[in-house]
């Protein structure tokens, strides 16, 4: 139902409570349907059900309906998520949302200087996000106020509630033990809209903690641990259940950064059972009356007795681990799946050939900025200060709120980090999604980083592909920054102290909360406007605008089957939405399509080619870039498609990978698999996403085929269509496909698009 005014800087108890009260009631209805206790998560899937009486709910099977209690939105996805909302024909936000500006902000010189220049260079943008959040009854949380996730769990998050967010990182509010879903902007309007949010029920999957962390290690050596085991894809269409004694053992900002990092295995999402850590979060964060409304509660926000019993019984895959037996681990290169201990890198970076003095350190982002983060890398920071010990190499901070950083601040933390050579950047992404400045290494430089971030893929820092990206734990970055050594292991492995002498780092210390409690500046938020005034509220989009771009809504499907397609890309190996719309300086054109289309598939190397972003314009017969030959092709009519290889669309939740192909003529994309949240960001723009009955049959795709999909029809009772490669040589090959295509998603694609469609039933 649409509420009035509905945003708030403070979470309501009566919200929670709304919330609680059927919970009970909800998780009699799963139990009795499914003949069993429940997993935690499917209790809060249960309880957020539009039918937990006739929802099918076969895991990854069936589409679930789910009403959300939250809507979280970040600056570059929120342009053109509030672009669409803007034209489907409502009046306000359905459910509680709020917009986040964190990621227009570079890291240049250090926090001041570089939130006056964001403030500068994007008040276009910033305007437009916050007149239409001040219009339509939004919540908007200004530049420096902090990054999404780390603001949404220190104001918004609580256990067992529903949120999405239009960012792969959403999942960190898990640490709370909500469920959390980074999804696309389309699927954030369904919900603002006042409509079921759609999704594939997830599988579950366990993981047993037992032992405790102790030394170097930490919460991110957890996650570091599973996404080894799970690799980039073994989460997919999956939530992941952390719980044992071990998982009592570990802070809820750790959870988090556990959860957070659960993006990087593909996980729909992650999050841990109701306990004290969690308890106590909400109480330091000015929410006691939330953490005794959840302690009355608390059997309802954990997983059933006989689920933790036997889990083998409940979960599709358990992982154990001990953590008293895990220690200080780095994942890396360009990919967040490779991992192993710090004490072998040293030895596989000399094989490898990768740089073993790094060029920069970085701690912070959305995963790694709590208190207890930051509490910790600056013991060691103290610990060096007093040696007369600097960083070898260029060492960044990047806090998470204004509330982190005006606690840190107070508690001394700021000048530990300054005392060896650090420098606070704003409260805000940077770095870590490629918003980061650097005049020391050029484009082509081979160098190496070591970060406490969660993505490493190429390019994805700095825009360098050369640049080797590593990722630790904060305090394990803060000792290599140190030493400049890539496997430098703080645990076996000594500095030199100003006087000559030698020394060993102890091992570190900090609080998981501030003991002076937190400081909670909050004048970051602006609220909506009441309810009477909004009607007379502008919404501010300049005239001739580069930066904001009303939409065009795309056209319906014609009912025909597709034929004389051109392939844009065949795109070989990792394919991240990095590589189909890049983030960095692109970050300027969110909010308008036609110029962001410029940066597609600029990244993807291409088969026929065997170059990053350059293909065959056969059309006109010449080479070029692929932003340019598909401009050409949609000047000329020239429909198109692409293929891709495994886990296609992993990394961000940006539809901008979707929306780019459809407004430049692309119609399909057929690969050997998906990422989740990429699949149905096509599927919401009216794109096809089809994947190899066959994954082999890639293999027959060459680069300069003519390509027809017949029996699309065939979706909607269930068929899939038949790809007919015709090759140069004249010779065919027909590929059958498979889909997920739910029936209310062919209809999106009959009607051109999700919002095509949601417009139609507003009329």
């Amino acid at each position: 139902m649409t509420q009035s005014n509905p945003d708030s800087v403070a979470l309501s108890a009566a919200s929670v409570r709304a919330v609680y009260a059927r919970q009970e009631k909800t998780h009699a209805i799963g139990r009795r349907r499914l003949g069993r206790g429940l997993t935690l998560g499917e209790k809060i899937l249960f309880n957020h059900l539009a039918d937990p009486e006739g929802a099918a709910f076969d895991r990854k099977k069936s589409f679930l309906d789910l009403h959300p209690d939250r809507v979280a939105m970040q600056d570059a996805t929120a342009q053109m998520a509030l672009l669409q909302f803007m034209v489907a024909g409502k009046d306000e936000a359905a459910l509680p949302s709020t917009v986040h500006c964190d990621h227009l902000i570079r890291a240049y010189e250090g926090a001041n200087s570089d939130l006056a220049t964001a403030n500068d260079e994007n008040n276009e943008v910033y305007a437009f996000l916050q007149s239409v959040c001040a219009r339509y009854g939004l919540g908007f949380w200004k530049p420096g106020a902090g990054i999404i996730h780390q603001v949404v769990l220190e104001n918004y998050a609580f256990p067992g509630a529903l949120m999405i967010g239009t960012d792969s990182h959403t999942p960190n509010a898990g640490g709370l033990g909500m469920i959390a879903v980074g999804v696309g902007g389309a699927d954030a309007v369904d919900a603002m809209v006042g409509l079921p949010w759609e999704v594939l029920n997830p599988g579950f999957i366990g993981v047993k903690l037992t032992g405790r962390l102790s030394s170097w290690a930490s919460a991110k050596d957890v996650i570091i641990r599973v996404c080894e085991l799970l690799t980039v894809k073994g989460g997919t269409n999956s939530i992941v259940e952390y719980f044992g004694e071990g998982a009592e053992s570990i802070s809820a900002t750790g959870k988090a950064t556990i959860c957070n990092m659960g993006a990087e295995h593909g996980a729909t999402t992650s999050l841990f059972p109701f306990d004290a850590k969690m308890a106590e979060y909400l109480t330091a964060t000015n929410r006691g009356e939330i953490a005794r409304l959840a302690e009355a509660h608390a059997a309802e926000l954990r997983a059933d007795p006989e689920v933790y019993a036997n889990p083998e019984k409940y979960y599709d895959q358990v992982i154990h681990i001990d953590l008293s037996t895990l220690g200080p681990r780095v994942v890396g290169p360009h990919t967040p799946d490779r991992g192993r201990p710090i004490q072998d890198l040293g030895a596989e970076a000399d094989k490898e050939g990768w740089p073993r003095h790094i060029s920069a350190a970085l701690i912070g982002s959305c995963t790694n900025s709590s208190y207890e983060d930051i509490s910790r890398a600056a013991h060691i920071a103290r610990q060096a200060a007093e040696k007369g010990v600097k960083a070898a190499v260029d060492f960044m901070i990047t806090p998470g709120s204004d509330s982190v950083m005006a606690t840190i601040q107070r508690d001394g933390f700021m000048d530990d980090f300054a005392a060896i050579g650090g420098v606070v950047l704003a409260n805000a992404c940077g770095p870590c999604i490629g918003q980061w400045q650097r005049d020391s290494i050029k484009k082509g430089d081979v160098n190496s980083i070591i970060t406490s971030f969660n993505r490493n893929f190429r390019g994805r820092n700095d825009a360098n592909p050369e640049t080797l990206a590593f990722i630790g734990s904060p305090e394990l970055v803060t000792a290599i920054a140190l030493s400049g050594d890539l496997g430098f292991d703080p645990a076996r492995d000594s500095l030199t102290a100003a006087d000559g002498s030698t020394f060993m780092l102890q091992a570190p210390s900090g609080e998981e909360l501030p003991p002076k409690g937190f400081l909670d500046p909050r004048d970051g938020y602006v609220a909506p406007l009441a309810l009477d005034h909004r009607h007379d509220a502008e919404v501010h989009i300049a005239p001739g605008s580069d930066r904001i771009e009303r939409l065009t809504p795309f056209a319906a499907w014609d009912g025909q089957d597709l034929s004389g397609l051109r392939i844009l890309v065949k795109a070989r190996g990792k394919c991240t939405t990095d590589h189909i719309s890049a983030a960095g300086p692109w970050l300027t054109y969110r909010g308008h399509l036609t110029n962001i289309s410029g940066n597609l598939m600029a990244g993807a190397l291409n088969d026929l080619t065997g170059e990053h972003g350059i293909g065959v314009d056969f059309v006109s017969g010449d080479k070029g870039t692929h932003p340019d030959i598909a401009r050409n092709y949609r000047a000329v009519g020239q429909d198109w498609v692409i293929f891709g290889d495994e886990n296609y669309g992993e990394g961000s939740s940006r539809e901008h990978a979707a929306m780019e192909p459809r407004h430049m003529g692309g119609r399909a994309v057929i690969v050997r698999s998906f990422a989740r949240i990429h699949e149905t960001n096509l599927k919401k723009q009216g794109v096809l996403p089809l994947t190899f009955a066959n994954p082999a049959d890639y293999d027959k795709v060459r680069g300069d085929d003519t390509v027809a999909i017949v029996g699309i029809g065939s979706i909607a009772t269930g068929g899939s269509p038949t790809v007919v490669l015709t090759h140069a040589d004249g010779t065919v090959d027909e590929i059958p496909t498979r889909n997920t295509i739910s029936p209310e998603q062919f209809a999106w694609f009959r009607a051109g698009s999700a919002l095509n469609e949601i417009r139609a039933n507003a009329r």
